[in-house]
């Protein structure tokens, strides 16, 4: 099911306060996790494009 409506993430004051005083290994290895879960299921295409644009060829 497609929606025209844009995707909206909301995060409460007392949310982004308790993300702030979480420890920076915390939100690095948090970091790492969501990029190795979005490299795991990148397109093909995407990966292509994306190792070109790190090469310069693009």
């Amino acid at each position: 099911m497609k929606s025209n409506s844009p995707l909206l993430y909301y995060k409460t004051q007392k949310e982004i306060e308790t993300y702030r005083r979480k420890p920076v290994k915390d939100k690095l290895n948090w970091l790492e996790a969501q990029m190795e879960f979005y490299h795991a299921f990148m397109p093909e295409k995407a990966k292509d494009i994306r190792d070109r644009l790190n090469n310069g060829k693009l």
